[in-house]
C-alpha cells in the first residue's frame, strides 16, 4: 500500500508544471505527478504541510493511472481485470 500526498497545484501553466487544466499534484511515495481530475474512494485526512503554510490531504491505497482523461484513480484495492481483487 503506498501513501499520497495530494496538493493543488499553484503553479499550473507555468513551463514543466503542466497546462492551466493541470490542477493536482499528486505524490506517490514522494514521486510527483500531475493531473487534470481525481477520483479517491480511500480514506483521506488533511495535514498541515511542513512549511506551516500549506495543507495538503493525505491517504493510502493504490493508484491507477487514466491517460485519456489525465485522471489519478486512488483506491483501497487493486483491481486487475478478469481476476480477483487483491
Amino acid at each position: 500500500m503506498n501513501t499520497y500526498k495530494i496538493r493543488f497545484n499553484k503553479s499550473r501553466g507555468q513551463e514543466g508544471r503542466g497546462s492551466m487544466d493541470h490542477v493536482w499534484r499528486v505524490f506517490e511515495n514522494g514521486k510527483e505527478f500531475l493531473f487534470k481530475n481525481l477520483n479517491i474512494t480511500t480514506p483521506i485526512k488533511s495535514e498541515k504541510d511542513a512549511n506551516g503554510i500549506d495543507y495538503n490531504i493525505i491517504c493510502k491505497g493504490y493508484m491507477k493511472i487514466d491517460r485519456d482523461t489525465s485522471t489519478a484513480i486512488i483506491m483501497a484495492k487493486i483491481k486487475v481485470p478478469d481476476a480477483e481483487t487483491i
